[in-house]
Formats: C-alpha cells, sequence, structure tokens
C-alpha cells in the first residue's frame, strides 16, 4: 500500500475508535488491526493484516530525528498525536520479536467535571489545600490522568494559580483562564521527571501535575515539594492506598524509611485509588477507594501501622472515606454494575456480599 493510502487507512482506525466509543487502537505488523472497547479487543472487520513497511512509513512521519534514536536505542518509545480537528491521542510504537507495533490510547477532547464522570465532587477539596502530596493510583488505562486532569481545570476556572504539569507524553492540553498553566514534555522540554520537579522550586509553581512517579529520585522530590509550599498532583501504579504508602516508603533505603514515613505522615493530602468498570448497558464507569489524611490516617503512617489503614477505612464514611468494596456495593445497589462485574475488583468477594446485603 502506498504511503499515502495506509496514512488515510489509519486516519480512518481512529475514526473508527471514537466512533466505537473505543478507547485504544492497535496496529501490530502481519496483525488484523484491533481496537478495544469497553475493555475488550475486538477486531475491525473487514480490514488486511497490517504490512511492516507500511507501519515503518507511519511511524517515521510521526517521529522527529532525536525520536528516532530513541526508538532505534531503546526499542519502544511514548509520543502524543493531534489531530486537525483538536482530539489527541497518546501513542506509543514499540518492537515485538524485531517488528513494529503501535498502540494508541485516545483521549477525550472535552475536560469533564467530576460530576459528568461520576466521580465524588469532594474530591475538589483537594484544590483548596495551599500545599501537599495528593495521588491518584491505579492500573494504566483506568482514567487516572482524566481525574488529574478535571481536578487541574477545577483550579484553572476557579484560582488564580501558577500550574506546571511534567508529563509522558503531554495528554490534556489546557487554556488557561484564570490560572497560568505550563506544561512540559519529558525529552522534549526536560529530560527528566525529577529534575523537572526540582526546577519548579525556581519557577513560582504553585501546583504541580507530575504524569508518574516513576522512581526513588522523582518519589523524593515530590515529597520535597509537597513539604516545601506546593501542591504536588500526581499518579501511581499501585492497587490501593495502603499498597500506595508502602511502596513509596520502600523505594527508599532502609536508613532513609523512617524519614520517609514522617514526611508522608505530614503533607500526605489524600489518595484515590481507580478502576474503570463495565456499566450496565454498556460503556465505563470508575469505581474508587478514598483516603483522606486526617490524625488517625497520620498516626498509622508514622507509626509503621499502614496494615491497620483498610479497616479505618471501612468505619470512616462519615468522613468522606471509604473502600473498594463499598463503592462497588453502591453501583450495584443503583443497577449501575453488575454484580459479576464488581466481584472482578476486589479481593474478597464476601465483604462485597455483606456490604449490598446488609445495607
Amino acid at each position: 500500500m502506498s504511503e499515502t493510502s495506509f496514512k488515510q487507512k489509519f486516519y480512518s482506525y481512529l475514526n473508527y475508535l471514537i466512533g466505537q466509543g473505543g478507547s485504544d487502537l492497535h496496529l501490530s505488523t502481519g496483525n488484523i488491526p484491533f481496537i478495544k472497547v469497553d475493555n475488550h479487543l475486538e477486531e475491525i472487520k473487514n480490514e488486511k493484516v497490517v504490512a511492516g513497511s507500511d507501519l515503518k512509513n507511519l511511524v517515521d512521519g510521526f517521529l522527529n530525528e532525536d525520536q528516532k534514536k530513541r526508538l532505534e536505542i531503546k526499542r519502544q518509545i511514548d509520543f502524543s498525536l493531534t489531530r486537525k480537528d483538536g482530539f489527541r491521542f497518546r501513542g506509543n510504537i514499540f518492537y515485538t520479536q524485531g517488528k513494529l507495533s503501535l498502540c494508541m490510547r485516545a483521549i477525550p477532547k472535552d475536560i469533564k467535571e467530576l460530576k459528568d464522570l461520576n466521580l465524588p465532587e469532594n474530591l475538589y477539596e483537594v484544590a483548596n489545600k495551599p500545599q501537599g502530596l495528593f495521588l491518584v493510583v491505579g492500573p494504566n488505562g483506568h482514567g487516572k490522568s482524566t481525574t488529574l486532569a478535571s481536578l487541574v481545570e477545577h483550579i484553572n476556572v476557579n484560582y488564580k494559580k501558577h500550574i506546571i504539569t511534567i508529563e509522558d507524553p503531554i495528554e490534556y492540553v489546557y487554556s488557561n483562564k484564570k490560572s497560568l498553566i505550563e506544561q512540559r514534555e519529558l525529552h522534549s522540554d526536560t529530560p527528566t521527571f525529577s529534575g523537572a520537579l526540582e526546577a519548579c522550586f525556581r519557577q513560582d509553581t504553585d501546583i504541580v501535575l507530575v504524569g508518574e512517579m516513576r522512581n526513588v529520585e522523582t518519589i523524593s522530590t515530590a515529597v520535597t515539594a509537597a513539604e516545601t509550599g506546593q501542591l504536588v498532583l500526581a499518579t501511581l501504579h499501585t492497587n490501593d492506598a495502603v499498597q500506595t504508602i508502602d511502596r513509596i516508603i520502600d523505594v527508599f533505603p532502609p536508613n532513609q524509611q523512617n524519614q520517609i514515613r514522617q514526611q508522608l505522615a505530614s503533607f500526605l493530602i489524600g489518595i484515590v485509588s481507580q478502576r474503570l468498570v463495565n456499566k450496565v448497558g454498556g460503556g465505563r464507569i470508575p469505581a474508587i477507594e478514598l483516603l483522606i489524611n486526617n490524625t488517625a490516617i497520620s498516626n498509622l503512617i508514622r507509626s509503621d501501622q499502614t496494615q491497620q489503614i483498610k479497616s479505618f477505612l471501612e468505619n470512616s464514611r462519615e468522613e468522606g472515606m471509604f473502600t473498594m468494596e463499598y463503592y462497588l456495593s453502591e453501583l450495584v445497589k443503583k443497577g449501575a454494575v453488575e454484580w459479576a462485574e464488581a466481584v472482578k475488583f476486589v479481593d474478597e468477594s464476601e465483604n462485597l456480599k455483606a456490604l449490598i446485603k446488609n445495607s
């Protein structure tokens, strides 16, 4: 296929993805194109297998010379793509058995409010905090970036703040309203997350969004930024609040763990653990666990008793906190989610069953 023809075919796949309400497009050498809809892969019917030469020509058209060099060395690379209509995609190009593959994640065009995402609006209270660390955690593809974008846009609309985002790649693009938002992309604008975070100390930053806390340097700098007067919003690939706190502490050498424990106890604002679950009737809806740091939670972190946090969350709904099991039980009772779907996202099905039965 000619280079122009396959490029047109590629954009038709993106149109099809959006039209189907899908999240991802998968193109791999020697395979039929796939899209993911409601967390299930589906073939794009009546399409031929993707030729390696077509995919290489397409990829070469997306990447600049520096990106091509990094792809050749690292055998994978992240990038972003913006269509003429403003619709954006996050892409990842990688090799599998020496052949090119491409995954494109659709980024919603509009930044929605929390209520439109079916998330509790008390998450906006984080925007009133002058400093601290607020985390949205969970697996890839479960809406972490979308939730953080909603928080940032809320601040943008309602507060006069200087916000810097550090992302790989940039996903949502903001237009300044009351706030000044400057977005930095890894590699093109800064060589490292931690270096960009350190620079925020000299950039009169009020709020910094870190696309992902990947290593000890980034985590250490993010905690220091939260401690020294900035509001830090970040993501982490952990399953729940307890695992998140333990992961942050455990990445440090033993002789530094008590110090980071004390810092977290003092400057952690809260943790949202998020999953996107299939709704009755199609589409997906978020289910979350919410921890809000208070005196009791702070004492458990400080005294290295994080294993008790889960039971504390189970009994703190009046303070706005809840477990994933509770949130899912409410979705099941409302008829938004089937039992068979909800039970996939809990560790103990009996706890979920009891919450549904006893409420």
